[in-house]
């Protein structure tokens, strides 16, 4: 699961730097012979021509106006002594370029843009970065966070990505040495790292992350912009990540750790007071016993997920659910319990008036008539659910439920041909190929109507 990230700060409000040099100011200068200055090759002496001839423009003004942008800004951050913010931002261009490179002709980075071609996203460097030195040489480390954390919130692009997760990472190592907030910083750096690292596929290392979170956010009443508190949130991020170590686990074949994983989701869904992330917790934990072996613990927690599921009127939920019982109870053999439960979710859904389970139900039931070679009463369900279907106007489920229709029509089909197929005598022969000459009517047998019209071609007058 590739997650959205969660800023816990909102975004800040980034307005251009007021004492930002004025280097992109053009004079207004009379008319001249500027084909005087090009004929002047000694860069002293241009400078010297121009502070004499422009009225109003100094040595400095004029090689700002020959400069690039970055190299102004980075001549600016000198001048007034930020020499940390010049390295950074030098650093910053250099891995820009580096990733290029690195990415060759033809990537999406190679013909994006560079940092150096980009005013506004230096402007924003520019201000924070020198503010961000400023309150570090004071020692005021919250405000070094702060200005890290708003140039993190100002490359949200999937281009800037790089960028963001820079400066994330930052904000991290500056939370460290904040000792005034009660660790609320900190709790923020966790958070961020967790999902830069969840979105890189670092499930492990993202774990870490959020339990370090939850473990902050405990008996705190801090809360993001959307009121929810920091401790609900870690609950949401570590029932996701416990799930997605599972699954990893699972594919291992690790079944018992995953049990105990899924526990600890199971856990942090309750503690979140969230009844849907519940219930799905609870969805996942039994598939891993069933998967475990453990089947009957598998039917008794999933009929908790069934419960809840039903109690949310979760279609989509009820279908998971109730197929993950029926496959249970068909791997055991109980091939008729399955369909007792399956029948249940038919009742249920059709008393909620719940299209898409009603759906969903006909197309479990047909499966499981097709799997135990009930062609017919398979087709019926199949054709129940392409009903219901329609009255849903969604084209995609209805062509999938054409589909199963189909497949229905084939295996019932494919038993009448497949006993002709295995008598291997003339007769049989006979009706294969009258099969191949005309197959107008899947659901009909057409091999015995072209008996029938040889029968009656010869018979006596």
């Amino acid at each position: 699961m590739s997650p959205v990230k969660m800023n816990v700060l909102p975004q800040a409000i980034l307005q251009s730097p007021g004492e930002h040099p004025r280097f992109v100011k053009q004079p207004v200068c009379p008319p001249l012979d500027f084909a005087r200055i090009h004929l002047i090759k000694d860069k002293d002496g241009i400078d010297d021509y121009l502070a004499k001839n422009i009225k109003g423009l100094s040595k400095q003004e004029a090689a700002a106006n020959r400069n690039s942008y970055t190299k102004n800004i980075c001549i600016d951050m000198l001048r007034r002594g930020y020499h940390k913010s010049f390295s950074e931002l030098f650093t910053l261009i250099q891995k820009w370029n580096a990733l290029r490179e690195a990415a060759g002709p033809g990537s999406a980075i190679w013909h994006e843009k560079s940092l150096e071609e980009q005013p506004d996203k230096l402007d924003q460097l520019y201000h924070f970065l020198t503010r961000a030195e400023a309150a570090q040489r004071a020692g005021l480390y919250e405000e070094v966070y702060d200005n890290q954390l708003n140039l993190a919130c100002s490359f949200e692009e999937p281009e800037d990505k790089w960028l963001s997760d820079y400066f994330y990472e930052q904000c991290f190592n500056t939370a460290q040495l904040v000792k005034i907030d009660g660790g609320k910083r900190k709790a923020q750096a966790h958070v961020n790292m967790g999902l830069i690292n969840e979105g890189h596929g670092h499930v492990m290392e993202a774990a870490e992350h959020y339990e370090a979170f939850y473990q902050l956010t405990e008996g705190s009443s801090w809360t993001d912009e959307t009121g929810h508190t920091y401790n609900l949130l870690a609950c949401e991020h570590l029932w996701r990540i416990y799930t997605l170590l599972a699954d990893k686990m699972l594919e291992n074949k690790e079944h018992q750790e995953a049990i105990k994983t899924l526990i600890k989701a199971l856990k942090m869904a309750k503690e979140a007071g969230n009844v849907k992330m519940e219930g799905e917790a609870a969805y996942c934990l039994s598939l891993a016993y069933h998967f475990s072996g453990e089947q009957q613990t598998a039917l008794s927690i999933l009929n908790t997920s069934l419960a809840i599921f039903t109690a949310l009127r979760d279609s989509a939920g009820l279908g998971r659910a109730y197929a993950a019982a029926a496959k249970i109870l068909a791997s055991q053999g109980k091939s008729a319990e399955a369909l007792k439960y399956l029948g249940e979710f038919m009742k249920d859904a059709e008393n909620a008036h719940l299209s898409q389970s009603v759906v969903d139900a006909n197309v479990l039931l047909g499966k499981v008539h097709n799997e135990r070679g009930n062609y017919i009463e398979a087709f019926e369900y199949f054709s129940q659910a392409s009903e219901a279907a329609r009255t849903l106007n969604s084209v995609p489920l209805v062509d999938e439920t054409k589909a199963y229709c189909g497949i229905a029509k084939a295996h019932q089909l494919m038993v009448a041909f497949n006993s002709h197929v295995a008598a291997e005598d003339p007769v049989s022969l006979k009706y294969l190929l009258a099969w191949k000459e005309n197959r107008s009517d899947m659901c009909a047998d057409p091999l015995t109507v072209e008996l029938d019209k040889e029968t009656s071609a010869s018979k006596p007058l």
